[in-house]
Order: C-alpha cells, then structure tokens, then sequence
C-alpha cells in the first residue's frame, strides 16, 4: 500500500520509497523502519520496541537504531534539529511527524506481524487470509500451501488463527489445528511445510487508522 508525503511515495508491498517517481535507495531495514514509523503515525514508539520488531531474536545496540534513523533522514533530506517527517523523542523513540496520505481507505493495521525466511507482513485488524492465493492479505506462494490455507483474525481482545480446511494443516507450536486457538507473542506458526514466526508489539491493538502491508514473492 503506498503512503504519499510531501514529495515522497512510500510503496510497503513494493519496497520502494520514491520521489517523483525516481526511486530513493534505501537499506532493507532502514525500509522497515520507515514502513512501521509511517504506519504507525503519529504514534511514537519506544526504542525497545523498535528494536524487537527490527532485530527480533539478535541482540543489538540503540546505536543501530540511531544509523537507520540518520539513513532515512538523509533519504529524505529530513533535520534532526527542525524535522519534518522523522521526530526524535527524547528519552523514549522515534515517530513520523509528516502529513501523510493513503492510496486507498483500508482496515487498519496492527502492531503485530508474521516473518517468515526474508519475509515479513504487518497484519491488519480483523480477518487476515493466508495462502498462495494473489489475493490474500498474506501471500506465501510456496508448494504445500494451499491457495486458502489459514485465516488470522486481530481483535482488540486477541489474535486468533483458523485453519480453512487445508490439505496440508495448520499448526500451532507443532500442534495440527482443527479449531481456533489463540496467538501468544513469538508464537510459531507452520503453514503446511512453512513455519512462520507471530509476533505483537504490544498486548492491545492500536485504534488509529494505519496501513496495510501486502507481501508477495514479487515484493521482496
């Protein structure tokens, strides 16, 4: 889904930040960065939290945290002093301060998300479809998955993951489900032969209106 400030066209299921249709490189989690920022604006998020969502499993420094920070201003040729997208907040993070615009009006998105390899997709609130299936909120176009394989659903309350009577099974930390069952943090999904890590940010979803994020093999 493409977000547009000022200048700048920032394309999640294309990975692609872009000025007047001239695209603007930048590092694969500097991309991140930016995507989970603007999604999740005008919310600032705590460096911790960065953190986990960037890094997951691998211990690094706020000292990373501060070289993508400085890559995406460049990028947008943004002051640290006198910011116009990307805000400091002083003892706690960072957040996207710029006004932005959707391409199109979506359900919003929630702080939680599914990686997978190289992959990653934020999840939105309510019914997210998982499968082969060009249509799905989630593409994983990998042989063993069904085109409809499995559903989660993002309430306020919880997540739920639903099996949609695939061929190869849904699990749950190794257990085939049949019926719903609830996803904790760091949850490990495995769709067919694929597992897939479920991971939340926090333990409420958020209310704003945020955007989506589709990923296909052609996104990455």
């Amino acid at each position: 889904m493409a977000i547009t400030f000022g200048p700048f066209t920032l394309d999640d299921s294309a990975r692609q930040l872009c000025r007047g249709g001239e695209a603007i490189h930048l590092s694969p989690k500097a991309l991140d960065l930016l995507v989970l920022l603007a999604q999740r604006r005008p919310e600032a998020i705590s460096k911790s939290n960065l953190l986990d969502a960037l890094w997951q499993d691998t211990f690094v420094t706020e000292g990373n945290l501060a070289v993508l920070i400085k890559e995406i201003r460049d990028a947008l040729g943004d002051n640290a002093q006198r910011p116009t997208f990307i805000r400091t907040v002083q003892r706690f993070g960072y957040a996207f301060s710029g006004t932005a615009v959707a391409g199109r009006n979506l359900p919003p998105a929630a702080p939680c998300w599914l990686t997978w390899g190289t992959e990653r997709a934020t999840l939105l609130v309510g019914e997210n479809m998982l499968g082969r299936d060009p249509t799905a909120n989630v593409v994983v176009d990998v042989v063993g998955v069904s085109r409809r394989h499995a559903m989660i659903v993002v309430s306020a309350e919880e997540v739920t993951l639903h099996d949609l009577t695939s061929k190869n099974g849904t699990f749950a930390n190794g257990e085939r489900i049949t019926d719903p069952v609830r996803l904790p943090d760091d949850t490990e999904i495995r769709l067919g032969p694929v597992p897939i890590r479920f991971r939340r940010l926090d333990q409420t979803v958020s209310t704003q209106t945020l955007d989506a994020s589709h990923v296909s093999r052609s996104s990455r």
